[in-house]
């Protein structure tokens, strides 16, 4: 399959110029000390420049914003110092919880935007709303974010009848940078959001039909002398735990209990960070524990395939796209959870694989070039006595040049080395000795946001010759304030094989087509709304269609942010070999036959509210022909806004599946209560259930967070996993117990 190259040519050498004039601020040193407290009066402040005039860019982006907003910035040789004025009544404020790293939309915020590099990809959120509830994320790919991120600096607001006022002091070794000779600059934008009126408003403008954080918008922040070189930069994190685990071993069959195996733990080990230089860092990690991490949100699986789950170890988020973004998200040569996560074969469920050490290089080398190299290696986990994961060396390298503004060059290699010499021979039947991948790619992305595209090929290699296969894709998208269309195909060989990666299915092609439109009514309710197609047409190598998802939609989002979509789609699935559609294949069911294709249609209905109201909810209705049957889905969440404490939630799943007899029928449930609480902006408390009666299991994680110091934490955990449902004829009762733990950690992060 040739590759389309003429409207790459095309997109690379027409200039294209942003929508609006570039906003520019000139940023002084002060040689006088700066005290965060929100209070302003030190006599920097009063020399520097004041920015004003935010632009609205919801629910409109013309004109003024109604509230008023005043920026000044100045630095010192430690800090970078960041004051704000923002003008509302004490009344109006909107806050979810006292929780660092609360979501979008959740809560009043004045956001500040970095991009040292300028090259509109990659880049630094820092966020405060009007309680000093800090959130900080790293920036890729112009607007994906990453708020698992940590780091130190510091924020003070005073909250007046009228206005709130913050101070920020940001230390430049929590920034990743380089210092030029002559005259420095960075890309920078301020986007305040006030959740009671729905009114976003942004320094640099931002159109409305793109994120107000998308890094593709901003100003020029030029500093009359250049910022300090950061200097060394080496955190240490070590930690400690210790916990108790019981673990409920079962006969196959009865499920009764063979053997408790409980277990008192201790350990310890610890992470470093270290600047190599200003733009380039070492992270080092000996012995992790991501006890602390929250539990993965379970979904029902109707599908042939393996689900995706996103990543939530900070170790591995810094700079994720230079590892984790490659490919399609259906192609990722190299997808992190597969080190330290493993689905345990015997009990479905993912479960932790010891992680003995690893390092991982990331940044830049110059403002256009950017290196990743990863290596880690893990221990041998034995499941029984004939199957087993062997301990494995994993290593990543990859490399990236900017060209044509915003556009990337990028080159990925993936290795995996298993370890099979202490394996006996059922334990090394499904494991090869290694498994590679490597992959060129090239990503578009024009200056004004507008045109958006991706054009990869990667290829595999194994020991094995079935094994060695590759994949290519070409994407292609626009989108502007009216119109936005796109086209993609993709290709993946019947041999391709990422063992490190997430590829969930091999050996077909698939085109991906969609169009909108979107109206702007004069209307005082409704801000906008769109119609549309999109979907998904796949054919086996020899172009035999397998599968065909396609649907049109109509969507209106409000002034408010509520949102309502209708969609009506059509699918048609081939099927290669027997499949269940409920994933049970219990004994009396048979599967549907192979060599067979089903076409069937139904409808969508979304609706998702406000978060400007305390009650606050999502519904998600589904309705028609599955397979030779037919199937009702709903799903969403209740939530309650518990303000300043936090958030209290039902989430809640039930499908509805009835094929005609001998083929399975079920339905589904799948209960999620939630609690997020702080009591204050250094202690946190959250819990969370989650009752899922398709794999039988009733899951609690409880954590409580205390910061005691600057990102150093203590924190509580207990997990619990119990039958969801009785089986007839075992001993598995409602609320059996399978395992469960309790750990305690601590978490201490030093500046060397």
């Amino acid at each position: 399959m040739k590759i389309p190259l003429l409207p790459l040519i095309l997109l690379v050498t027409v200039p294209l110029c942003a929508q609006f004039p570039e906003r520019t601020l000139r940023i002084q040193k002060t040689n006088t000390p700066i005290h965060a407290d929100g209070e302003l009066d030190e006599a920097a402040w009063q020399n520097a420049a004041i920015l004003t005039d935010f632009q609205r860019q919801f629910p409109v982006d013309t004109g003024l914003a109604t509230a008023r907003t005043e920026v000044r910035m100045t630095f010192d040789d430690r800090h970078l110092y960041i004051g704000a004025v923002c003008w509302q009544p004490r009344e109006d404020y909107t806050i979810q919880s006292l929780k660092r790293d609360f979501a979008a939309g959740t809560s009043d915020v004045l956001n500040l935007l970095f991009n040292p590099s300028k090259d509109g990809l990659n880049g630094f959120l820092f966020g405060v709303s009007p309680l000093n509830v800090q959130r900080e994320a790293l920036i890729d790919n112009g607007a994906t974010q990453s708020f698992e991120w940590d780091n130190r600096w510091e924020s003070a607001v005073r909250n007046h009848d009228d206005r709130w006022v913050l101070e920020i002091a940001i230390p430049f070794k929590t920034l990743r940078y380089s210092v030029l000779p002559g005259e420095n600059s960075w890309k920078i934008n301020f986007v305040r959001t006030r959740i009671k009126n729905w009114e976003v408003s942004t320094w640099h403008p931002v159109p409305q039909q793109f994120p107000p954080n998308n890094l593709a918008f901003t100003g020029t922040l030029i500093w009359d002398a250049p910022p300090p070189k950061p200097g060394a930069n080496v955190a240490l994190i070590p930690y400690v735990t210790g916990g108790y685990s019981l673990d409920y071993q079962r006969d196959k069959n009865s499920l009764e209990v063979v053997e408790k195996q409980d277990k008192w733990t201790r350990n310890a080990g610890g992470d470093a960070k270290i600047g190599i230089t200003p733009a380039l860092n070492l992270d080092l990690t000996i012995n992790p524990d991501f006890s602390q991490v929250e539990v993965d949100r379970q979904v029902a699986n109707l599908s042939r395939f393996e689900l995706f789950f996103p990543e939530r170890r900070q170790f591995f988020l810094e700079n994720r796209d230079l590892f984790s973004m490659f490919g399609f998200p259906d192609t990722r040569p190299f997808f992190s959870r597969r080190i330290g996560l493993a689905r345990n074969p015997l009990t479905r469920l993912n479960e932790t694989v010891p992680i003995i050490a690893g390092a991982r290089l990331s940044g830049k080398l110059t403002d256009d070039l950017r290196v990743g190299l990863l290596n880690m290696q893990t221990e041998r986990v034995n499941w029984d006595t004939a199957l087993a994961l062997p301990a494995a060396n994993f290593t990543v390298a990859t490399v990236q040049q900017k060209v044509f503004g915003r556009s990337a060059v990028s080159a990925v290699f993936v290795n995996k080395q298993n370890f099979l010499d202490n394996l006996n021979e059922s334990q090394r039947a499904d494991h090869q000795p290694w498994n590679r991948v490597a992959g060129l790619e090239y990503n578009l992305y024009s200056k004004d946001n507008r045109w958006e595209g991706e054009w990869y090929y990667h290829r595999s290699f194994s020991p094995d010759k079935e094994q060695r296969g590759h994949t290519l894709a070409h994407f292609l998208g626009y989108n502007d304030r009216y119109f936005g269309a796109y086209l993609g195909y993709q290709m993946v060989d019947s041999n391709y094989t990422a063992e490190t990666g997430f590829v969930p299915r091999i050996g077909f092609q698939t085109f991906i087509p969609g169009i909108r439109r979107t109206f702007y009514p004069k209307s005082k309710t409704i801000n906008t709304w769109t119609v549309g197609f999109e979907g998904t047409q796949t054919y086996s190598l020899d172009f035999q269609e397998t599968d065909r998802d396609v649907a049109v939609y109509c969507s209106a989002e409000m002034k408010d942010q509520t949102f309502v979509n209708v969609v009506i789609w059509n699918a048609y699935t081939y099927l290669f070999e027997p499949f269940d559609p409920t994933n049970l294949y219990e004994p009396g069911t048979l599967p549907l036959p192979d060599s067979q294709g089903y076409t069937y249609t139904g409808a969508r209905f979304r609706f998702n509210s406000s978060t400007a109201y305390k009650f606050q909810g999502t519904i998600d209705l589904s309705a028609g022909d599955f397979f030779n049957g037919n199937f009702v889905r709903a799903e969403g969440e209740l939530r309650y806004r518990w303000q300043p404490v936090g958030i209290l939630a039902l989430g809640y799943s039930y499908n509805h599946i009835r094929l005609p007899a001998p083929y399975a029928s079920a339905d589904f449930w799948l209960i999620g209560p939630r609690a997020e609480l702080s009591f204050a902006r250094n202690l946190f408390a959250s819990a969370f259930f989650q009752y899922n009666t398709q794999i039988n299991n009733f899951n609690v994680n409880a954590r409580i967070q205390w910061r005691f110091a600057p990102v150093s934490d203590v924190f509580l955990v207990y997990t619990d996993n119990s039958f969801a449902e009785a089986l007839p004829n075992t001993q598995a009762k409602f609320l059996t117990p399978k395992n469960r733990a309790l750990v305690l950690k601590v978490v201490y992060w030093l500046n060397v």
